[in-house]
């Protein structure tokens, strides 16, 4: 599939921080899609300067693979909290470019809208591949919220300085919660409930579970692997 080259990835902290900050206005927060009918998953496994990216593609509602690649290449930005997009996204990107299914929604393992500067991995890759994205968290970036109830569904905001950037979201009963948070052309309303809708039995997406598998050496059936120089 086809994305856009929206700038460099050759740069310094400063310059990643004002790309981040130039690019989060233009971050679309409402729903901009129409049926959902495949979802993506996306998930990053590194080896010293080797990541292996792995972007699987799920039918929707019934959750079965139906693509997936598979991309070793190295990475060349360091690693630095709040700005992971930038080690990240080029992996993934040899891994998208390789797909023979187009996803009409992605969910990122990670942040979105709930960042310091409002751009975290979902938002930086849905404006890339101009998709809707969301971005569902294991562990919180930044944000307060107050715990929600116990049963699968349940969720309370995330806000940060009176700013709603995400929701807590109960995917299971009596388990920890997610953080999940718009990535780009999406709703918050609608981030929460796809990524509900992607959970079925366990904590994560299932999305996420099949990215993650791929990510660290199982890859099933049906998904490919390529390196970067293929």
């Amino acid at each position: 599939m086809q994305y856009q080259n929206l700038h460099a990835w050759h740069v310094t902290t400063e310059q990643a921080r004002q790309l981040q900050n130039e690019l989060s206005t233009q971050v679309v927060r409402r729903d901009r899609f129409e049926t959902i009918k495949t979802v993506a998953g996306v998930d990053i496994g590194f080896k010293n300067n080797i990541a292996r990216a792995a972007v699987v593609i799920l039918s929707f509602p019934d959750l079965l693979l139906v693509d997936g690649v598979v991309a070793e290449s190295r990475v060349n930005f360091p690693y630095i909290p709040g700005y992971l997009s930038f080690r990240e996204i080029p992996p993934l990107l040899v891994a998208f470019a390789r797909l023979q299914t187009e996803p009409d929604l992605v969910i990122v393992d990670g942040q979105g809208l709930a960042h310091p500067r409002r751009f975290g991995l979902a938002c930086h890759l849905g404006l890339i591949l101009d998709k809707p994205t969301i971005g569902c968290a294991k562990s919180r970036l930044c944000g307060q919220y107050d715990e929600p109830d116990a049963e699968k569904g349940a969720y309370t905001d995330l806000l940060d300085k009176d700013e709603i950037i995400g929701t807590a979201l109960r995917t299971r009963t009596n388990v920890s919660v997610v953080y999940v948070s718009i990535g780009h052309r999406i709703s918050l309303d609608s981030a929460r409930k796809l990524t509900l809708a992607c959970c079925k039995r366990y904590r994560l997406p299932e999305t996420t579970r099949y990215a993650h598998r791929a990510a660290s050496g199982k890859v099933p059936e049906g998904v490919i692997f390529v390196k970067e120089s293929e």
